[in-house]
C-alpha cells in the first residue's frame, strides 16, 4: 500500500507537478482525505471505474431532486459534493491501487463534463435564466478544451491553476443550489433570483479562469516545439544574389546541342545499377 509520500508524488506527477504537500489548505487536505478514503477501497478491491460511475450518478441525481423545488435543492446540493467527493476518491483509489490507465483518464474528464451538465441543469431548474445556464456550461467546457488542446501541443497538464478550476464550480453550483433552498422559504422569486446571481458568478469567473490559461498557454507554448504530426515549417526564400542579366545565356536555336548542365541532371534521376 503507498504511503502518503509516495502517493503525493504520483498525485503531482498526474496533476502537471502540483504538489498536494505544499498546495493550498483546501488543496491539501482535500487530497489528504481522498488518500485516506482511496486506501480503505483499494483495500476493498473497489475498481476505480466504480466509483467514477457512483460520482456520476449522484451528479445525475441532483436535477431530479431540484425540480421539486422547496428544501428538495438543499440535498441536491449535498449531492453535488458527493459526486465531487467520488471525483478525487476514484483518481486515489487508481493510484494506490496500481490500476492508473489512460482509458480511465479518459472515462474521468467525460465523467467531470457530464456532472456540470447535470449541476447546471440542476440550477436551470431552480430558476437560472437557460441562456445563462448554456453559457455557464460553454465557459467551463471551454475551459477544459484549451487546457486540453494546450496539452496536446506541449504545455504541463495543468499549465496554471486559475479562478475557475473545478472546485470553484463544485462551490458554486453546491451554493446556488443551497441558496435556492433557503430562497424557498420566503417565496419562489428570490430562490431563482439567489441562483440566477450564483450562475452569474460562474460565468463571471469562468471568463476570468479562461484569460489566465489563455495567457499561461500563450507564455508556454510560445518557444515550444510543434507538435507531432505538424505539417514541416518551409523556410522563407533569400534574397537573390545576382540579377537576371548575369545569368549566363543558352541558345535553343534549331540543330544546337543542349546545355551540358541537363546531362549532367541525368544520373540524378536514372538508378545506373537498373
Amino acid at each position: 500500500m503507498l504511503t502518503w509520500e509516495n502517493y503525493a508524488d504520483q498525485w503531482a506527477a498526474l496533476h502537471g507537478g502540483v504538489d498536494p504537500r505544499s498546495a493550498r489548505p483546501e488543496v491539501r487536505r482535500f487530497a489528504r482525505a481522498a488518500y485516506q478514503t482511496g486506501k480503505v477501497l483499494a483495500r476493498l478491491r473497489v475498481p476505480p471505474a466504480v466509483v467514477t460511475a457512483a460520482g456520476l450518478l449522484l451528479a445525475v441525481a441532483t436535477p431530479v431532486l431540484a425540480v421539486r423545488h422547496g428544501g428538495w435543492p438543499a440535498l441536491a446540493a449535498v449531492l453535488v459534493l458527493a459526486s465531487a467527493a467520488a471525483d478525487g476518491v476514484d483518481g486515489a483509489v487508481a493510484v494506490i491501487a496500481g490500476r492508473t490507465s489512460a482509458l480511465g483518464y479518459v472515462y474521468d474528464a467525460l465523467a467531470d463534463r457530464l456532472s456540470e451538465l447535470c449541476w447546471l441543469l440542476a440550477l436551470w431548474l431552480v430558476g437560472v435564466p437557460g441562456w445563462l445556464a448554456v453559457l455557464g456550461l460553454a465557459v467551463a467546457w471551454l475551459h477544459e478544451y484549451v487546457r486540453a488542446r494546450a496539452a496536446g501541443a506541449g504545455m504541463a497538464e495543468i499549465g496554471v491553476l486559475t479562478l475557475a478550476e473545478r472546485p470553484t464550480r463544485v462551490v458554486l453550483a453546491a451554493g446556488g443550489l443551497l441558496l435556492a433552498a433557503l430562497g424557498a422559504l420566503f417565496n419562489r422569486d428570490v430562490s431563482a433570483g439567489s441562483a440566477t446571481l450564483v450562475a452569474g458568478v460562474w460565468v463571471i469567473v469562468g471568463l476570468v479562469g479562461l484569460v489566465q490559461l489563455l495567457v499561461a498557454v500563450v507564455r508556454a507554448l510560445r518557444t515550444a516545439a510543434p507538435p507531432v504530426g505538424a505539417p514541416p515549417t518551409v523556410p522563407a526564400a533569400g534574397p537573390a544574389t545576382g540579377s537576371a542579366q548575369d545569368a549566363p545565356t543558352e541558345d535553343l536555336s534549331p540543330g544546337r546541342a543542349r546545355p551540358e548542365r541537363e546531362a549532367e541532371t541525368l544520373p540524378l534521376l536514372l538508378d545506373p545499377r537498373e
